[in-house]
């Protein structure tokens, strides 16, 4: 049990994305967590309606999970990843490539998601210069899109206000346009209109040149942003024009990943697999910090070239395959196989995608989308203020004991993947009440 908090220790920590004024006037704060429910230090239950954030896929302390890492603790804590390894790091490996998209054999781990996408693009630019063509560095991103917080992904990204407070970033990087179409409000599931969207990589070929592009990076379902879907054929389209051009495809599935849709991998529930692969969040179910990044036999064996007792790729992190990530992540992979959670969306979808699509009847929501278990619902900005009617949706549901997430105005719903038909229930009596205080 934590000691009570002190006003000095409330102003040590600097909070990650976080109005920090706001909250340590009045903490919102959680001391425990099971399965569906975080609780307070003064013992109130809270649903948790994202999932942790976007992570805990399987649900909070699942017992398999807790054992596995307490038991790695104790017998192996730390092993280095550079020129050494451990059993469980290989094991690990071989469990993702039997439910990777077919073709992505090859793993590499990092910490985090924003690692993982940093990796795929040094990874990219490197593999264009180890088959001959180093001229391919520019990197294709797309507005409204989300890729950590690194100065890679923050490049590639097309949030501004990830980005307009740290310089030019990197240079070489230009975006495609995003996918939010007015034409598609309300639509239920994937949008009927934008696939041409698509199209918009050949403006940048016939700018850039395609010679000088290394990769094109999305989310096939953008999350941060405020749950965007991607339009009907529209990745299949730029699967295409990559190929045409000889460019790679990366997709970020550090939210997607995992069962979220209903499939092990956005690229298996679309059925067009990218060159490379980012995840990280439900790798782990949450528990210890953990990235991947997929890719192909082909773009591996492009590095293996050289003297065999050469680095071939100069790129890693001390914590690379962490003896106690892989064991929670081998601890959820058995979870979800156990209980089916990486199609249990596919279920859940239609009982929970009909709860949202009920919110366009209440006041200043302008849309809902939804797929699988992933919602957003947008609500119209108040005058001046963007973002404040959203959080105070935000503050209500807390106040209400449901825990959700928003991102501008968009109050987004990322559930455990272990929700019931009572939880899907009291999310949205609990966020319909919140809508209408809000109006």
């Amino acid at each position: 049990m934590s000691s009570p908090l002190t006003q000095a220790s409330l102003d040590a920590y600097w909070m990650p994305f976080t109005a920090n004024r706001q909250f340590k006037q009045a903490p919102r704060l959680l001391a425990r967590a099971d399965r569906m429910h975080f609780w307070t230090p003064e013992g109130r239950p809270v649903l948790d309606g994202i999932a942790g954030l976007w992570c805990v896929n399987a649900g909070h302390a699942r017992p398999r999970i807790v054992q596995a890492i307490q038991a790695q603790a104790a017998e192996l804590d730390f092993a280095p990843p550079f020129n050494m390894g451990h059993p469980l790091a290989f094991e690990l490996a071989g469990r993702l490539v039997e439910i990777a998209p077919k073709g992505l054999n090859k793993v590499f781990y990092t910490n985090s998601g924003s690692e993982s996408v940093e990796t795929a693009l040094k990874m990219a630019i490197a593999y264009h210069r180890a088959r001959g063509e180093g001229q391919r560095t520019r990197l294709i991103g797309r507005e409204r899109g989300y890729h950590g917080v690194n100065f890679g992904g923050i490049s590639v990204g097309g949030m501004v206000a990830n980005r307009k407070m740290f310089g030019t970033l990197l240079t070489g990087v230009d975006h495609l346009r995003h996918t939010h179409d007015p034409r598609n409000l309300f639509s239920p599931g994937q949008p009927e209109h934008g696939a041409d969207l698509a199209d918009d990589l050949e403006r940048l070929v016939a700018l850039h040149d395609a010679s000088t592009i290394a990769a094109v990076i999305v989310e096939p379902v953008a999350g941060s942003t405020g749950v965007l879907l991607p339009p009907k054929g529209y990745l299949e389209r730029l699967r295409a024009l990559c190929d045409k051009h000889g460019i790679l495809l990366i997709f970020d599935e550090v939210i997607t990943g995992f069962g979220r849709l209903g499939s092990p991998f956005a690229a298996t529930h679309f059925g067009v697999t990218p060159d490379l692969m980012t995840t990280a969040k439900g790798l782990t179910n949450g528990t210890v910090p953990m990235g991947a990044v997929f890719t192909t036999q082909k773009i591996h064996d492009t590095f293996m070239t050289g003297p065999e007792h050469v680095i071939e790729f100069f790129h890693g992190y001390t914590y690379s395959g962490h003896p106690l990530a892989c064991a929670a992540a081998i601890a959820t992979l058995d979870t979800y196989a156990e209980e089916g959670l990486l199609t249990r969306a596919a279920t859940m979808a239609e009982p929970f995608g009909a709860a949202a699509r009920a919110m366009r009847e209440l006041p200043n929501v302008v849309d809902v989308r939804t797929m699988g278990l992933v919602a957003g619902i947008e609500l119209a900005p108040l005058d001046g203020q963007p973002g404040a009617r959203a959080f105070k949706v935000f503050l209500d549901c807390w106040e209400r004991g449901v825990l959700v997430r928003t991102t501008g105005d968009t109050v987004a719903l990322s559930p455990p993947l272990i929700i019931e038909p009572e939880h899907v229930d009291q999310i949205f009596k609990t966020l319909t009440e919140a809508i209408r205080s809000a109006a």
